[in-house]
């Protein structure tokens, strides 16, 4: 499954582009491709390989590579069943449906098409997410209903906002959810903490 977005936003100045989400499974492992390009400004490139289980998805590794101007930066983390190995090498217990930066979003579709009771309004899912060299809970709220006026039509959505206190150059995520295209995210907003960058799918 591929899903392609059109991507605009803000770095140093207004960026266009594109990106898209690929979804490969063979049996029970999966791996989710996210990859986003802004000309020669910005390339955002993620992958979370693992196996699907009755609670989802469990990444095994994920590999990120970002290229901003004329700086490249690359992490890894790989997800063991007792720990996880983050970005900077240090290690830290495994939490239930511990997901990656990459994983979490095919993870709240697959939350929502088995649990749809968890979207409504005034509703918080948790996610336990590895996010570089750290790994802890991130909350998201179920904010409102809206309708989004997409190329292809009017789409009902569920608005879905992260409710935690970013760190550092974390990406923060505003996520538009549409029951009626198997929850997919038909919107994916990314703030960075601290600056004024975003990037919007």
């Amino acid at each position: 499954t591929r899903l392609t977005y059109n991507l605009t936003g803000d770095y140093r100045g207004p960026v266009q582009g594109n990106a898209k989400v690929e979804w490969l499974r063979s049996g029970t492992h999966y791996q989710v491709q996210l990859e986003a390009n802004a000309a020669l400004i910005f390339t955002r490139r993620t992958t979370s390989e693992g196996e699907l289980t009755e609670r989802g998805l469990a990444p095994q590794r994920f590999e990120a590579e970002q290229k901003a101007l004329f700086n490249t930066v690359r992490w890894r983390q790989q997800f063991l069943p007792d720990r996880v190995v983050l970005a900077n090498g240090s290690e830290v217990p495994m939490q239930l449906g511990g997901q990656d930066e990459a994983s979490q979003f095919v993870q709240l579709t697959w939350l929502c098409n088995t649990q749809p009771h968890l979207l409504q309004v005034g509703r918080s899912i948790e996610v336990p997410l590895a996010v570089k060299s750290r790994f802890d809970r991130w909350t998201y709220e179920v904010t409102e209903q809206q309708t989004l006026h997409l190329p292809f039509g009017d789409v009902d959505t569920f608005h879905v906002q992260s409710r935690r206190d970013a760190k550092g150059s974390d990406l923060i995520p505003e996520i538009w959810i549409a029951p009626s295209l198997q929850y997919l995210p038909v919107r994916i907003l990314l703030r960075q903490s601290g600056s004024t960058s975003f990037v919007d799918l």
